[in-house]
């Protein structure tokens, strides 16, 4: 099992910035992909962006430059900078782990709420 706790949501104004971070523990392979997805009110799941444990990064489009995935892998933590938040960017931000990019087991964090409001 792995257990995966973020932190660093909040309010923030319109173009403000956050970071997030998502701490792993449990049962972490050496070589797995951290990510994060966000759900919006009304919403789909949407994906923002993974990171391997190499540092290979995958970005969602709507992200276009603005957020900035990295990882510590001694930390076994994931971090998402955002910068140039907007409205559309509020969201329940999730954290995920699989174990390797061929795994479809996803392990989930319980979210951290990104409001981006004036």
């Amino acid at each position: 099992q792995v257990q995966l706790v973020e932190s660093g949501g909040g309010l923030v104004q319109p173009g403000g910035s956050l970071r997030l971070s998502c701490a792993a523990s449990g049962s972490i392979s050496s070589i797995n992909v951290m990510g994060w997805s966000r759900q919006a009110p009304g919403k789909e799941r949407e994906f923002v962006a993974r990171i391997l444990s190499g540092g290979d990064t995958n970005y969602g489009d709507f992200v276009k430059g603005r957020f900035t995935i990295s990882r510590d892998n001694a930390k076994s933590t994931v971090y998402l900078q955002m910068t140039s938040l907007n409205a559309e960017d509020t969201a329940t931000y999730y954290c995920s782990y699989r174990s390797s990019r061929y795994s479809t087991k996803y392990y989930w964090g319980q979210g951290t709420q990104v409001t981006v409001s004036s």
